[in-house]
């Protein structure tokens, strides 16, 4: 999160307005060593290809790799990257017990058409010298990807900036469907769907399966896009991660879609023709 200077709000004035404690306004992240972030990078590879894995195996397949790592580090990093076993981002979507959660509405429920059913979450996105964290909200039916955002921090604001654009520019779904994360359940992003008269559907806590359109879509960014970059920063990692979603959006064939690419069939059916 990045702060401007407004001469006509004290710092003070400005973090309470953020709801910000005013130490965060001067606080420069610590970051990991170079070697940390090797592993990160690694546990990020042998997450996306074995979810099951919980701390245990992770420590285990490390030093099969000759990576001198303890459980309790392993631990660590893995918090710190949102990972934990059979269903990611644990720790970047942690609930937070106050607030309100919603029932799962989608168990039975066969989707037959854009603007159906929307859904979020965020996962964790690796820098050649950090990492950040993407929101992403994908169409069900299509699998189009309408919007998202890039954040080196992990806070409601950049996921509440995703939904207002999707809202914007798609007008929005009937239902909208998370996981029981604190970004999603807070009162200010809860508050934009009933606004708009979205029905709110949430994840039963730690079923990987009700989120799945979207888990899917993480699997194909980290092997097609992520996997095979090694961004220089957040701008480059925008820029080159945009550029692979207007691709898969409006270039590659879907196996799920007939051979259709998400957002033809996405425009098509919501022009009442044929996909």
């Amino acid at each position: 999160m990045t702060y401007e200077y407004d001469s006509e709000l004290s710092i003070s004035e400005q973090c309470r307005l953020l709801q910000l404690a005013r130490s965060t306004r001067y606080y420069l992240p610590v970051c990991e060593s170079p070697e940390n972030q090797a592993i990160m990078r690694r546990i990020d590879e042998l997450y996306t290809e074995n979810p099951t894995w919980g701390s245990r195996k992770m420590r285990d397949a490390l030093r099969l790799e000759n990576w001198l790592v303890n459980r309790k580090r392993v631990q660590r990093l893995m918090r710190l990257m949102g990972i934990e076993v059979i269903y990611p981002k644990k720790n970047l979507s942690k609930r937070y017990q106050k607030h309100l959660v919603y029932p799962y509405l989608l168990r039975g429920v066969t989707i037959t058409k854009p603007n159906h059913v929307w859904s979020t979450d965020i996962t964790y996105i690796r820098l050649k010298h950090g990492w950040a964290y993407m929101v992403a909200i994908i169409d069900w039916f299509s699998k189009a990807i309408l919007t998202w955002q890039l954040s080196n921090t992990i806070d409601k604001y950049f996921c509440i900036e995703a939904l207002g654009a999707a809202l914007m520019e798609y007008g929005g779904s009937e239902i909208f469907n998370t996981d029981q994360g604190s970004q999603f359940t807070s009162p200010e992003f809860t508050k934009v769907l009933i606004d708009a008269n979205i029905k709110i559907s949430m994840d039963g806590k730690g079923r990987a399966l009700d989120n799945i359109p979207i888990e899917r879509f993480w699997r194909t960014l980290k092997y097609d896009e992520v996997y095979l970059k090694d961004y220089e920063s957040l701008t480059d990692a925008r820029k080159q991660i945009g550029e692979f979603i207007d691709k898969y959006n409006w270039q590659r064939p879907h196996m799920s879609l007939a051979g259709n690419t998400p957002m033809r069939v996405y425009t098509s059916r919501c022009e009442g023709e044929v996909a």
